[in-house]
């Protein structure tokens, strides 16, 4: 336990924002700006290619199958690799490991995006859209005023989900020299060499705090959902027994 105090004591701050304000930030600070800026720049990303999935057009939709499955069928260390070697020859200059790592995020990101907003959608009654074109608007403009803005709602905990699964790929980006949370872990386990157990506890308590807090966040938002979902729903007053004898009987 001491040992671990005076790790947070002498080094808490390279986990938390890096060498700032003496060096580059990184730490903590770097893998949440990872995680959102990822997860946001995917989003619209993720929402076209949902689209384009439930598309009753076979030229949209098959290439979109494809860049799904394939994306989700392979791990995420091998996209990062992938981008790491292929984006500067695409650029033809270095690119640094923070881009890289954001680029892959948000490829990766979009695919698993698309599935939760594709489910989203196709979650809805179907009498959504039935009345949408019934009153005369067109199929986008009914996904856009109608099914997207109550699908996008529903999603909002699975979202959410998703971004703590984000917080947890960034770990990844120690690999390619991003300063994130585990990279910080690393400098400081390789100046100490001898306290690997006090640090890689430290590190998993921080991605477990940050995990954890956001997971109740997620389960509070379901609740408060369902909670405006079953008071949306009509409720239906129970007939009287008068109601339910013949008029005959009651002359």
């Amino acid at each position: 336990m001491q040992d671990i105090l005076a790790i947070l004591r002498d080094y808490g701050m390279l986990l938390l924002v890096g060498q700032y304000p003496h060096g580059p930030v990184g730490g903590l600070v770097i893998t949440l700006a990872l995680s959102i800026l990822g997860v946001a720049l995917a989003f619209p990303l993720g929402v076209l290619m949902a689209l384009a999935r439930i598309s009753p057009y076979a030229v949209v939709r098959l290439p979109a199958i494809a860049v799904i499955a394939v994306v989700r069928g392979v791990p995420l260390i091998m996209f990062i690799f992938w981008v790491y070697f292929f984006l500067p020859v695409l650029t033809g200059r270095p690119i640094s490991g923070f881009t890289t790592l954001l680029v892959t995020l948000v490829i990766y990101e979009a695919a698993y995006l698309a599935e939760i907003v594709r489910a989203g959608i196709e979650g809805l009654p179907k009498g959504q859209m039935e009345g949408a074109r019934a009153v005369g608007l067109t199929y986008m403009q009914a996904m856009r005023l109608v099914i997207l803005p109550q699908a996008l709602y529903n999603m909002v905990p699975a979202m959410l989900g998703q971004f703590v699964s984000t917080v947890k790929e960034t770990s990844l980006g120690y690999v390619i020299s991003v300063n994130e949370l585990t990279f910080a872990a690393n400098q400081i386990n390789s100046i100490l060499l001898t306290k690997p157990f006090g640090v890689y506890l430290i590190l998993a308590l921080t991605y477990f705090a940050v995990c954890f807090t956001l997971t109740q966040l997620a389960r509070m938002l379901e609740r408060r959902i369902a909670r405006r979902r079953a008071g949306a729903r009509p409720s239906t007053p129970a007939a009287s027994p008068a109601a339910t004898v013949p008029a005959s009987q009651n002359a």
